[in-house]
């Protein structure tokens, strides 16, 4: 059965491959915008790209797996190996000042500013919760 399935991955109509492909860059672009915004996760979309891209184009999965820094992100995630104490402290900081920022200093409406503080400490209780990877 596994072979099946194996099989139909590869002889995917053509069309389904552009569309996997055109998703996969789509999910690229809003992960890249993910590290700049805390409130959209970054991991989660390059995962989902990379899914894409097992489909549409191996060779764009590995080159995204081995890209500088989306690689990192996505291959820590995907080996679960975890974040290093390092990054899980600066993600924690960036995440907390932009989310301070964006709650006392760009809106005035309460149930915006309390869901933006669940929103952080949600966040942070998940990366807190991630693997340390040791250095």
């Amino acid at each position: 059965m596994e072979k099946e399935q194996i099989t139909e991955v590869k002889t995917l109509p053509v069309i389904y491959k552009y569309a996997y492909f055109v998703s996969g860059i789509l999910l690229v672009a809003i992960g890249i915008i993910g590290i700049f915004l805390p409130v959209l996760p970054t991991t989660i979309f390059l995962i989902l790209a990379s899914a894409c891209f097992v489909r549409s184009s191996p060779k764009v999965n590995e080159w995204l797996r081995n890209h500088k820094i989306l690689g990192a992100l996505l291959k820590n995630y995907q080996d679960k190996t975890g974040l290093t104490i390092g990054s899980k402290v600066i993600n924690i900081i960036f995440l907390w000042i932009t989310i301070l920022v964006s709650a006392f200093m760009l809106t005035e409406s309460l149930p915006i500013k309390l869901l933006l503080l669940a929103i952080a400490v949600g966040v942070s209780i998940h990366l807190i919760m991630i693997k340390t990877k040791r250095v």
